[in-house]
């Protein structure tokens, strides 16, 4: 989770979309939310790790209930955010293609605008050109802005491939969800099953003399 969260807040694609200087840049909040959210997440995992792990070799009760309490208050983060994926599944990409048609119209209408160097580096960056538009005036600006040897005609629609490099990612996302969730729950019953055996093995004085299998 913690790789993921870094990959995709400092990775070019993202990064690029969320720094574009737009006054109602809406994907930047969700770029920056899910970078936090997800190191808080995956810092908690290591501590609910950290803390079981403790609680096993010193059999200690209050230690089990902390990495209880830890696994358990991951798995409240992950549910909403489980729940926002599917929801809200296409904000995220809607944002971003939001953000490529400002800049694209904006470069459109005016050729020498500072955003042109932006729309350029997008390009670059998805490997695209352009966009299929009603409007027969988009030659000139694709010519200018497309990448290194690749021609506007030829070139790949930028929404396109805003949305198929998005879905995949966000199909990685969802299915690290679902596994850390699983995860989460199982953690829960293991932690669970050690507290009642440190509990009952602490009233029944045989404190060390058990083996966890």
């Amino acid at each position: 989770i913690a790789t993921l969260s870094t990959v995709t807040h400092y990775g070019l694609r993202f990064s690029l979309i969320s720094d574009i200087s737009l006054e109602d840049n809406s994907y930047r909040v969700i770029h920056h939310t899910a970078f936090y959210i997800g190191i808080c997440l995956s810092m908690t995992l290591i501590l609910a790790a950290l803390l079981s792990s403790a609680a096993t070799v010193r059999e200690s009760q209050c230690l089990t209930a902390m990495g209880f309490f830890c696994f358990a208050l991951a798995f409240c983060g992950l549910l909403p955010a489980a729940c926002w994926r599917y929801t809200h599944s296409t904000e995220v990409e809607d944002s971003m293609m939001d953000v490529y048609d400002r800049v694209y119209e904006e470069v459109r209408r005016n050729p020498s605008s500072f955003r042109r160097h932006e729309l350029a580096a997008i390009h670059e960056a998805f490997l695209c050109c352009g966009k299929h538009s009603p409007f027969g005036d988009t030659a000139s600006i694709e010519q200018k802005t497309c990448p290194p040897g690749q021609t506007w005609d030829a070139g790949q629609d930028c929404l396109q491939e805003i949305q198929h490099f998005l879905k995949k990612h966000l199909d990685f996302i969802s299915t690290l969800l679902g596994v850390t969730i699983a995860f989460m729950i199982y953690g829960m019953i293991l932690t669970s099953f050690l507290g009642f055996s440190i509990h009952f093995s602490s009233n029944l004085e045989r404190k060390g003399k058990y083996v966890l299998r």
